[in-house]
């Protein structure tokens, strides 16, 4: 008896064990760390991060913001697929690339249209007058950007193929001085450096979206998938300093104006220029921007940009903002 009592005894404790283990594996564990990208646009993602906002968000459950600075959209989006990226602010190329590659990430809303927040540039002196006239040119576009995406559909609506133009892949920080040199004959870039070359050197502009029949190229706001799933609180307070955000920058124009360009060493001409060409947003994804994204997408694999078809809306998650946005307006009518 005293054996078979025994035997049973360790059974039951290995048992417990195990089941502890599981609970144990299966619960979320605290969260520490917010890992937040942030670009060289001059967005209210800045705003936010020059005002401490997020730090002041968070302190309180003892979560720490950690910020990292990106050339581009591509590198961000390395960033989330190792998991040392759990937000991000990025444009309408770099978010289809990354869902055919199948990165786990959710779009959470619209912060910019990008109706005129890219462009190709050209120098003040170039006799480039049209898009034609790149045909045997070298441009210069950081490859997977926004800008990448905005120079192949120009191409292809101006009737030329994308081989009838030298593509240059450089980052921001190789292209401008590339550009300014002349080694370049144009530039597919976008904010701030649109304003910054056109108003600082002269440059010129070719064309932007709102030149080509309204060709948006929006720019979302985005969260990394296991993060959204084991944090949703966080998440929809992540968007709620976002608007917080917006809201301020469109009150207090003057005093944002300062800000950016202290943050950045920017002439303010170049700030209120910026923000005359992206106006800040922080709203659901809509099915008019769905269409667009999707015919991005699909005119992509057709270029061979991407190696398989996808659905847009897969990836479209407007559940937290819309709570977001509920929860603000409530506190703000109180």
């Amino acid at each position: 008896m005293k054996k078979t009592t025994i035997i049973f005894t360790v059974f039951l404790l290995l048992l417990l064990t195990g089941c502890g283990a599981k609970q144990s594996a299966g619960s979320k564990e605290k969260l520490k760390v917010i890992n937040i990208a942030i670009q060289q646009s001059l967005t209210p993602l800045l705003l936010a991060k020059e005002k401490g906002w997020f730090e002041e968000e968070f302190k309180k459950d003892g979560i720490q913001v950690k910020w990292t600075e990106f050339q581009s959209g591509p590198p961000q989006f390395e960033g989330v697929s190792a998991g040392k990226i759990d937000f991000a602010g990025v444009g309408n190329s770099p978010v289809i690339a990354a869902q055919a590659a199948g990165i786990g990430f959710k779009e959470l809303s619209v912060y910019q249209d990008g109706l005129k927040g890219n462009a190709i540039l050209v120098n003040k002196d170039s006799d480039i007058k049209s898009i034609q006239d790149l045909k045997g040119k070298k441009v210069a576009v950081a490859k997977g950007s926004s800008g990448f995406d905005f120079l192949y559909k120009a191409i292809d609506k101006a009737g030329l193929k994308p081989d009838d133009v030298q593509v240059i892949q450089l980052q921001p920080d190789e292209a401008k001085p590339a550009f300014d040199s002349g080694s370049v004959d144009a530039w597919s870039i976008w904010e701030p450096f649109i304003s910054i070359e056109t108003i600082n050197n002269g440059a010129k502009v070719l064309a932007n979206g709102e030149a080509l029949d309204n060709l948006y190229s929006p720019a979302f706001l985005l969260v990394r998938s296991d993060f959204s799933d084991q944090h949703p609180k966080e998440t929809v307070r992540f968007l709620q300093v976002i608007q917080k955000a917006v809201t301020y920058q469109k009150e207090h124009r003057e005093e944002v104006v300062d800000i950016y360009a202290k943050a950045k060493k920017l002439d303010k001409k170049i700030v209120e220029s910026v923000l005359n060409n992206t106006e800040a947003t922080n709203n659901p994804v809509t099915d008019e921007i769905i269409q667009a994204q999707q015919e991005t997408a699909d005119f992509q694999y057709r270029i061979g940009a991407i190696r398989k078809k996808i659905d847009v809306k897969e990836v479209v998650d407007n559940s937290f903002i819309e709570e977001a946005l509920k929860s603000s307006k409530e506190e703000g009518g109180k």
